[in-house]
């Protein structure tokens, strides 16, 4: 059995920060929610779709940290998915500077036999009726289903959306996204609006500002690591999804508390990805950066507070 199916984009991006500019290079939610949770070491898969013009070299790549790409569908005389983006001087705003759909624009996603009864699905940002057509051909039902999305499907495909986040056991968006999705600007009244709406669990992201988690009644804060520099924000956001999948995927237990550490495990490894352009960082990341890194968060966030009546 698959732990993990991750759906999304497998793309090129082209990058300009205040550090310089890249390129086409190697970009794609589903890139890096897979390179992120491959650390945990767990039997994964994504499902996705490429031109002929993509590189075989990053589909080995990907294979070779254990990630299967049996699912990703090559159209041989079409042209991978691209987007490029232009960051403001604070990093935390960017113009799009170009956006081809190109074979992604008619993508019909076929789930791999060996990986439809995955215990643990990652929906990565895509149009809604492409990640419902996912859960479609699942079959059993998984023990955990993650939906990533952004402000763009709430535009144009708010209807079917809903549909999608009907089914989900957590969803998984910025503070933006969630104030526009519920109609609420309190991010605590916001995540209960997005509980009845069918997620259990509500992850709101606060870029370098750490990002919340709620269930319930319940409320989880973990601040995102302090960086004196941060290269490139481009993928960040999905990365800590792949942490937080891999890392449930790896103890396979999905509840709150265990949950607290993913987001951890998530904020971790997104501090990694913003140091390099695109996916450069997170292909050469080590075991014991990742460990020394965890013990710096724990440092920083864990202290004993007596109080006295």
């Amino acid at each position: 059995m698959s732990k993990l199916l991750i759906v999304g984009t497998v793309a090129f991006d082209a990058i300009e920060t205040p550090f310089g500019k890249t390129d086409k290079i190697l970009g794609g939610a589903a890139t890096y929610i897979g390179l992120s949770a491959s650390n945990y070491n767990v039997k994964s898969g994504i499902v996705s779709v490429v031109g002929g013009d993509f590189p075989e070299e990053y589909l080995t790549m990907l294979q070779n940290k254990g990630v299967s790409t049996e699912g990703v569908e090559v159209v041989k005389d079409g042209k991978t998915f691209f987007w490029s983006g232009k960051y403001h001087n604070d990093m935390n705003t960017r113009d799009t500077l170009a956006t081809e759909l190109n074979v992604l624009e008619h993508f019909n996603p076929v789930v791999p036999q060996d990986i439809k009864n995955t215990e643990i699905v990652m929906l990565g940002n895509l149009h809604p009726l492409v990640q419902n057509a996912v859960l479609e051909q699942l079959t059993e039902k998984p023990k955990l289903v993650v939906l990533d999305t952004m402000n763009f499907w709430m535009d144009i495909a708010l209807s079917e959306l809903k549909e999608v986040i009907k089914k989900v056991d957590v969803i998984t968006i910025n503070d933006e996204e969630a104030r526009q999705l519920s109609g609420e600007y309190s991010l605590l009244v916001a995540a209960k609006k997005i509980q009845a709406m069918g997620p259990r669990y509500v992850v709101i992201k606060k870029g370098e500002h750490g990002a919340f988690l709620f269930h319930k009644e319940q409320a989880f804060f973990a601040p995102a690591l302090p960086l004196e520099e941060v290269f490139d924000p481009t993928g960040a956001g999905d990365t800590f999804a792949g942490g937080f999948t891999g890392y449930l995927a790896k103890t396979e237990d999905v509840s709150f508390e265990n949950m607290k550490n993913a987001v951890v495990h998530g904020s971790n490894l997104a501090s990694f990805c913003v140091e390099k352009f695109g996916t450069e960082r997170m292909q050469s990341l080590t075991e014991s950066e990742i460990n020394d890194r965890l013990s710096h968060f724990r440092e920083l966030t864990q202290y004993e507070m007596n109080i006295t009546k």
